[in-house]
């Protein structure tokens, strides 16, 4: 059973950086999923943030588009989230996907 892990969230000033890293195990075939992230903020749905597919094309939600980086490494069965110029309203717990599989989120918090 696939399990991911997601790390790296926290507090951060607006205009700072993070990055996530979200590892899997139970699976050899990481590098044949399309991997992808998602955030949910308080009161809101789950929405797309962006995704790398299994042969490294990314795509990104408008609202990130510029200051957000998806990245994977196939040898360590982790996908990253580089996200830089961060904005209070990208306070949210961010989820990583793999197919059905989904972490349990790791909070991000944007403010001064």
């Amino acid at each position: 059973q696939v399990q991911l892990v997601e790390s790296g969230g926290g507090l951060v000033q607006p205009g700072g950086s993070l990055r996530l890293s979200c590892a899997a195990s139970g699976t050899i075939f990481f590098r044949l999923y399309d991997m992808a992230w998602y955030r949910q903020a308080p009161g809101k749905q789950r929405e797309w943030v962006a995704s790398v597919t299994s042969d490294e094309a990314t795509n990104y939600a408008d609202s990130v588009k510029g200051r957000f980086t998806i990245s994977r490494d196939n040898p360590k069965n982790t996908v990253y989230l580089q996200m830089n110029s961060l904005k209070p309203e990208d306070t949210a717990v961010y989820y990583c996907n793999m197919w059905a599989s989904w972490g349990q989120g790791t909070q991000v918090t944007v403010s001064s």
